[in-house]
């Protein structure tokens, strides 16, 4: 398998060791990563994706904890 292009926010200043990581799998599906623990994998669709970032944009999300 290919190995996954990673990216962080750009609201993750240099090495910040707690951000969310995004990259495409080869047939283009969304996987989502915490970057303090890689190994767990998150894979999405598009459409989810785009609506937990209008729900994070919209400050939807705020005060919520896991």
């Amino acid at each position: 398998m290919t190995p996954l292009r990673w990216r962080k926010s750009s609201f993750s200043a240099g090495d910040a060791a707690n951000c969310v990581e995004l990259a495409a799998d080869p047939v283009g599906a969304p996987r989502l990563r915490e970057s303090t623990d890689p190994a767990t994998v998150i894979t999405t669709t598009r459409p989810a994706l785009r609506a937990l970032l209008s729900s994070v944009k919209a400050g939807r999300l705020d005060g919520v904890q896991g």
